[in-house]
This record gives C-alpha cells, structure tokens and sequence, in this order.
C-alpha cells in the first residue's frame, strides 16, 4: 500500500486490515491520484481474493444478484467528518472483536496522527465543504 501511494502522490493517514475487508483514509493533491490508487487498490485486492476462488466473482465489486456496488469510497467534507472518519478506521479490530486495543493490533497503522491531519487539511484548505453527502443532507431535512 505504501508503494502504491507514494507512486500516486497519496498521503496515508491511517490504514486497517481486516480478513474480509479493509478501511484507509488519507490525502491527494489531486482527484487523478485518488483514481489511480483506488482502480489500483480494488484491481489488486479482486486479483488476490479471485485467485484463491474455486469460482471466480465477476464482477468483483458489486453484488450480481443486485447489481450495488459493495464498496464506499468517497471524500472529506469538514473537520467533524474527518475525526469520525478516523476514529472509525482506528477502532476497526476493537468493532469486529480482534483485539480490543487499536495500538497493538498490527494491520492498523496510523501514519498521521489526527490532530496533525485534521490541522493540514484545514491548512490547505482539502475538506470539500461544498460538495454535497447525502447522509448530511438526509439529517438537514430531518430537523
């Protein structure tokens, strides 16, 4: 992961390895960066998962009885959203019972500790303030 993100100018923030899936929250100059490392990321992980398959699943990334796509992936709009982010990627193995402390299990790795990443962001202005979220606009409405 790390090869893949600095090759695509992708700053990791924090990183947690799961048995069936995975979170990762981190930082492009540019959308280009983010596309790569994603198309590359998911191609990799279809490849690994298709490869020890008796039957393989094609498409990978989507359900085939739905049709859904059975990822998410999208951008930071403001600060609160990126601590609830980040605590949420930090306290992955605690969520799913491995190992109830996120600092000794070892496929979670904080690359940036997240006052630091909350102050760069702000510093560089990268939350997407404007950009619509549908959970946000769902909670508007419902006030």
């Amino acid at each position: 992961m790390e090869k893949l993100a600095q090759e695509n100018q992708f700053t990791l923030i924090i990183v947690s390895l799961l048995s069936n899936h995975y979170h990762i929250l981190g930082y492009a100059k540019s959308g280009a960066g983010v596309k790569r490392v994603m198309q590359r990321l998911h191609g990799a992980v279809a490849k690994l998962v298709n490869d020890l398959l008796e039957d393989r699943l094609v498409p990978f990334w989507s359900d085939s009885a739905s049709g859904k796509k059975t990822y998410f992936d999208g951008c930071i709009r403001d600060e609160l959203q990126c601590r609830r982010a980040y605590r949420y990627v930090l306290t992955q193995c605690s969520r799913h019972h491995i190992c109830g402390y996120p600092t000794k299990y070892p496929h979670t790795r904080v690359y940036v500790e997240v006052n630091r990443a909350v102050k760069r962001a702000l510093e560089l202005k990268a939350f997407l303030l404007n950009v619509p979220y549908a959970r946000y606009d769902r909670k508007r409405r419902q006030r």
